[in-house]
């Protein structure tokens, strides 16, 4: 808790062991990814790996460690926009994966236990069904903030002083700060870094655990119930006048570090009308994939399933790619919209003999019928319902 005394951590750079090091780069490669700006990738790292890690680890213990700039990669965040993501050198993630290794068992045991984004052994599950616990409890009005440009916008000194409170050795909290730092490469040119903590590093998702904490413990304090899976978090009350005290209240914290809520994706709204929470819809009615989880499942199988491209065995393994993870993770013991699932998987079939046949005709299905797709090992999305 944040009201406990505050005992440093000293002499982390001392725990920079050999061990640390090779923890650190499996760690790395479990997680794949591709190559930073020096166009080294992770196999080529691990060709040499003994002799690089011993490499780093000298100049990480020394503090002459100097991150490369981060390459510059841009994902689909919905239709009109994109997401930035800075991709670190394979050995800059190694170095990132050892600070954190080092940081996160200080602050683990201060964080809020409403808190459930990026820590270990908690996941989005987790936190929807503790938000579905707070609406059994009679907590129907629902406060559904959206920090504005949260990654971008942290501030290095807010940062900086948080991850301070609580160490103190020089060299790591240097190490921080270059990995702030070390700006980004886009299109060939290079571009310093003075604010954001980059979305892709392996670091900054406790960065942004450690900024936020600070808010979950203003909102115990002031007796709010909340659920915060990183910078997504909903807080629920009992009657619309606390809702409405409550956003204003967040508001004032969220300024004390130098962040704003989006006041377009922001709303007070309440169980019964819905909302959207960690790719689910979320009601008193049901608990199904939100429309903008919808439209992007459907686009990956649109963009598999082409009625130009030739219908082949590995069609079959990249459309059931698609429907396990998506399967995996709406069909929980929560989720009520099985029939919407019975009904993606006949447009997922429709989709497949369109490609077969080369157009889209009902008759289709009598020439390939269901049975034919289940032997050609097609999976179902509504197989992964919990009965």
């Amino acid at each position: 808790m944040e009201s406990s005394p505050i005992i440093k951590a000293h002499s982390l750079t001392g725990r920079i062991t050999d061990g640390l090091m090779q923890e650190a780069f499996k760690a790395v490669k479990r997680n794949r990814g591709a190559a930073g700006i020096d166009k080294v990738s992770i196999q080529m790292f691990a060709a040499n790996l003994d002799q690089n890690l011993r490499a780093l680890m000298r100049d990480l213990k020394d503090g002459s460690f100097k991150p490369l700039p981060l390459r510059r990669h841009y994902v689909p965040k919905n239709e009109t926009e994109f997401r930035p993501l800075g991709i670190p050198a394979v050995r800059d993630r190694v170095a990132q994966e050892v600070a954190r290794r080092l940081l996160q068992p200080i602050f683990e045991p201060q964080f809020h236990d409403s808190s459930y984004g990026f820590r270990p052994g908690r996941n989005c599950h987790q936190a929807l069904q503790a938000g579905l616990k707070l609406h059994e409890e009679g907590l129907c009005q629902v406060v559904d903030a959206d920090i504005k440009g949260f990654f971008d916008n942290l501030s290095f000194t807010v940062i900086l002083v948080a991850v301070a409170q609580r160490v103190a050795d020089g060299n790591i909290l240097r190490l921080v700060e270059k990995f702030l730092r070390s700006g980004v490469m886009e299109n060939g040119v290079f571009k310093p870094t003075s604010i954001g903590t980059p979305q892709g590093g392996v670091l900054s998702p406790l960065l942004a655990n450690i900024v936020l904490n600070h808010m979950d413990w203003k909102l115990e304090q002031l007796g709010w119930r909340f659920v915060r899976y990183a910078d997504d978090f909903i807080i629920v009350t009992q009657n619309k006048a606390q809702a409405e005290e409550a956003l204003t209240q967040v508001r004032r914290i969220l300024q004390e570090l130098g962040l704003t809520l989006s006041e377009e994706k922001t709303k007070i709204t309440s169980y019964g009308k819905g909302y959207s929470f960690l790719g689910f819809w979320i009601s008193s009615r049901s608990r199904r994939m939100r429309p903008k989880s919808l439209l992007k499942f459907k686009d990956k199988i649109r963009e598999m399933t082409c009625r130009k491209h030739n219908f082949e065995a590995q069609v079959i393994v990249n459309v059931n790619r698609v429907i396990r993870g998506t399967a995996q993770y709406f069909a929980t013991p929560f989720f009520t919209a099985q029939a919407s699932f019975h009904k993606l998987d006949s447009w997922i079939r429709m989709r497949l003999r369109s490609m077969k046949f080369k157009r889209r005709n009902l008759d289709d299905n009598r020439r390939m019928r269901d049975r034919a797709l289940e032997r050609l090992g097609l999976l179902t999305l509504e197989s992964f319902c919990k009965t």
